[in-house]
């Protein structure tokens, strides 16, 4: 829930002269949603609202690079620059925020498999909220169903990363969204991911440090409980 003290924008239908930005915070605020950077807000998104959204981004990032003292008419480099970033936002690096999740199909455990499942890596893209520089990484889940679990396609797995992680993130925030989501689409008796990830704002920036790479994990359920069976599951990634 939203403690935001913003004041309140007048209803969408009454406000069409603000920024779509204002109105759709407009939407958050007055259902009290949170709307942190790593949160998706497609919910409180109109149709037609990412194109508005990149416009206004657009429109913002040409200010940026003016303040940034960037001669955009004449330096035919970065007279596009506003729109290709914009779109990159909205469309590519941002998107786990603005659009909602792909469908997952999922099929019943008719053979009740009961034994340990383990999908990667799968390459995941993100970005550091605190600088916007890129996380390039790797994901490995393991997934212990039971004969009520859910069993989704490999493709899902990957497609379900990619769009918890194209959002600005810090990588132990993302590996408990992950976790949460897989949990209540798969339902099994126990659930593992580890994430490994170069963070740029450690390799570009900052200490510059080429070889500083996170890896963190969640256990939950038998992989919790079970001593063997985690051990079992990072025995099998150091393998790979």
């Amino acid at each position: 829930m939203s403690t935001s003290t913003e004041p309140l924008y007048p209803c969408d239908e009454e406000s069409n002269e603000l920024p779509v930005s204002a109105r759709i915070r407009s939407r958050l605020l007055r259902a009290r949603q949170r709307y942190h950077a790593n949160d998706n807000i497609s919910a409180y998104m109109m149709q037609g609202e990412v194109d508005a959204l990149q416009s206004e981004v657009e429109e913002k990032m040409t200010e940026v690079l003016k303040s940034l003292v960037i001669d955009t008419e004449s330096d035919h480099n970065t007279q596009d620059t506003a729109r290709r970033v914009a779109r990159m936002f909205l469309t590519e690096v941002f998107k786990g925020r603005y659009h909602a999740m792909p469908a997952v199909t999922e099929f019943p455990n008719a053979e009740q498999l009961n034994e340990l499942l383990i999908v990667g890596p799968i390459t995941v893209r993100s970005a550091c909220s605190h600088h916007l520089c890129p996380i390039l990484g790797r994901v490995w889940i393991g997934v212990m169903p039971n004969e009520h679990s859910n069993l989704i396609g490999l493709s899902k797995y990957a497609r379900i990363c990619d769009w918890v992680m194209s959002r600005p993130q810090i990588q132990e925030e993302a590996v408990m969204q992950l976790a949460n989501i897989l949990q209540d689409k798969v339902k099994p008796d126990g659930l593992a991911i580890v994430i490994e990830a170069d963070h740029f704002c450690m390799h570009w920036r900052g200490v510059k440090d080429a070889d500083a790479r996170m890896t963190n994990s969640v256990m939950r359920g038998s992989f919790l409980k079970d001593r063997d069976l985690r051990r079992e599951f990072l025995s099998l990634l150091s393998n790979r």
